[in-house]
């Protein structure tokens, strides 16, 4: 009897360990896609018959990972197979592959100081720069920086690729993107900040979108955006789209690029306040696909927008949502969304 009882505990403890195991990260090899544990409920509000083209109606939202502080700046690394992505508050980089489940990536990831700080002090953003190597949004060190070490051997040791403006710091890199050409496009609101537009260590008045160029010469884009926060190229890299995440001018906005790269005419890509009202989330993180469809955060979920800006409709997960990305072939959309992180099947 003692030995049968001792036999039922250890199984007892076994399957409770399991659970624990699927709760940290429910993308392990043995995670049916079905398993409504391992899925989070996803609403398919369709406002045009073309996100049919797009998406399934009968599509799942399956979680990779979970019981984050809050998740962003998705990151797909295809020759790896591997997806990385920002915990701000905890100031780390996690990475995901299938089989394999949720590793520490980065710790430190967007904070080196030695002086304790709160707030949204880790990475926000992720990219690989022309030469492959690893950048991130730096919040806390308000920087754009390089992580050092290759993608497969990550250590926390980082080179600054720019870090100030008129030998002012700046505010808090969000996100950025390169274009072809190697020059790097970023936004700078104040979210990682811990006094956020009050902080007394603000040293620009404004939030500015800019670019650091292959040449080494910083040049201020835009000064005008209440709150710039995603930022990305449609085809052709004629046209940039940047994220407002201000409740006032909850808004994307969309600028024609000169020869130079540089913005000529902008106007509004679409206006979240018109299209909703009551719903949380602002226009945050956002991706374009190979074919011009536009996948943005903001109010509600995911938005769905055509090329020439047309709203499709949103993939709503019940949280908010921070940011995208997606897969070299752009059949599945990666989505960070509060404390989970997601994968969302394409057409």
């Amino acid at each position: 009897m003692r030995k049968t009882l001792s036999s039922f505990l250890i199984i007892l403890l076994m399957l409770a360990c399991s659970s624990e195991r699927k709760d940290l990260s429910a993308g392990g090899e043995g995670a049916a896609a079905d398993n409504q544990e391992n899925v989070l409920p996803l609403t398919i509000d369709m406002a045009d018959e073309a996100l049919k083209d797009i998406i399934s109606p009968e599509a799942k939202a399956r979680i990779v990972g979970r019981d984050f502080a809050w998740t962003e700046g998705p990151l797909w690394l295809e020759e790896e197979k591997m997806l990385l992505f920002s915990e701000i508050p905890a100031n780390k980089v996690h990475s995901w592959r299938e089989g394999e489940g949720i590793g520490v990536y980065l710790d430190p990831a967007g904070y080196t100081g030695s002086e304790s700080r709160g707030g949204e002090l880790g990475s926000n953003g992720l990219l690989l720069d022309p030469a492959g190597k690893l950048v991130l949004c730096q919040h806390g060190d308000r920087r754009m920086a390089r992580m050092l070490a290759p993608i497969s051997d990550p250590a926390p040791d980082f080179e600054t690729i720019v870090g100030a403006y008129e030998s002012n710091p700046f505010n808090s890199p969000n996100d950025a993107v390169y274009d072809r050409q190697g020059n790097l496009y970023f936004t700078d609101p104040p979210y990682g900040l811990e006094g956020n537009m009050d902080d007394p260590a603000k040293a620009i008045p404004f939030q500015g979108v800019y670019r650091f160029g292959r040449d080494g010469r910083l040049e201020l884009l835009l000064d005008s955006i209440s709150r710039p926060n995603g930022i990305a190229f449609l085809p052709g890299e004629k046209e940039l789209i940047i994220a407002n995440s201000d409740p006032n001018k909850p808004h994307w906005y969309i600028y024609q690029l000169d020869e130079d790269g540089k913005p000529a005419t902008g106007r509004i890509f679409q206006d979240a306040s018109k299209l909703v009202t009551g719903e949380p989330g602002l226009p945050d993180g956002l991706k374009v696909r190979g074919d011009g469809v536009v996948f943005a955060t903001g109010p509600g979920g995911v938005w769905v927008f055509g090329p020439s800006g047309k709203y499709l409709g949103r993939l709503k997960l019940g949280e908010l949502t921070s940011n995208v990305a997606l897969n070299a072939q752009g059949d599945v959309l990666f989505v960070t969304a509060d404390s989970y992180v997601v994968m969302i099947p394409l057409k």
